[in-house]
């Protein structure tokens, strides 16, 4: 029986090269999306086309009063779709950038990070819990940036630290389930994040590329399919730990 795994924020950049590996390897998906509806569509197509489930579903992570009515239409997705009453992998990549050095850095854009990347992956995955399987795996989005400094990143990197002691926790308190949770921490990738900065800005990729050992920045497709490799089998004795995935940045 093929895999489920449900991937937040898939309708572009590393979510959907995410759920474009995870359908590679054979599973199926269900992706979400806050706003591109017909991005989301088109890469449910593209998984559809290889041969595997897959279907999108709205969400505003950082709306947590959502979260139970998203919840339902998992367990209505699941049993429809599926025929199966639990999925086997929740990756927690939605998220949002703000850039703005420490001493500028607004309450606004502080509950903003936190209220997604923080409040949104406890919340979430607290409400999916009981639709998880029994020796599942849950994978959290870190950044690059809770090791390596870069001004204006302060906030952002903060909310990121909070998610990689959130993995720690939901590793050793659910592991009596056999449920194994770990964080991916990629560096500075070529999306449209902060509107395509790393992408789009000259002076800023070069920085970046001039931190990493590999001397370039990355792209999608240096994440997704690690991320796809971390669900596999034979890697269901690791658990609670970050997986930085940044071609050496800032070693």
């Amino acid at each position: 029986m093929a895999t489920v795994s449900i991937i937040t924020g898939a309708s572009r950049g590393l979510g959907r090269n995410t759920a474009l590996a995870i359908a590679r390897q054979g599973g199926d998906v269900i992706l979400t999306y806050r706003e591109g509806q017909a991005q989301a569509q088109a890469v449910v197509e593209q998984i559809r086309a290889m041969g595997r489930q897959a279907l999108a579903l709205p969400l505003d992570v950082s709306a947590l009063h959502t979260l139970p009515a998203f919840a339902e239409a998992v367990s209505a997705a699941l049993a429809s779709h599926w025929q199966r009453p639990r999925f086997d992998h929740l990756i927690n990549n939605a998220g949002q950038g703000e850039m703005a050095p420490l001493a500028s850095t607004t309450e606004a854009q502080f509950d903003a990070l936190f209220g997604t990347h923080v409040k949104g992956t406890l919340f979430l995955t607290q409400a999916l819990l009981p639709l998880l399987e029994d020796g599942g795996r849950i994978v959290n989005f870190s950044s690059g940036l809770t090791r390596v400094s870069m001004p204006g990143f302060a906030a952002y990197a903060a909310a990121k630290a909070a998610v990689e002691m959130l993995t720690v926790y939901m590793a050793r308190e659910w592991g009596e389930r056999g449920i194994t949770a770990n964080c991916v921490a990629p560096g500075a990738i070529e999306t449209d994040f902060l509107g395509g900065a790393v992408r789009d800005t000259p002076a800023l990729n070069q920085q970046f590329a001039a931190m990493t050992a590999l001397g370039r920045t990355g792209v999608p497709e240096d994440i997704g399919p690690m991320v796809a490799s971390l669900l596999a089998p034979q890697n269901r004795w690791v658990t609670g730990q970050r997986i930085e995935v940044s071609g050496g940045q800032g070693i």
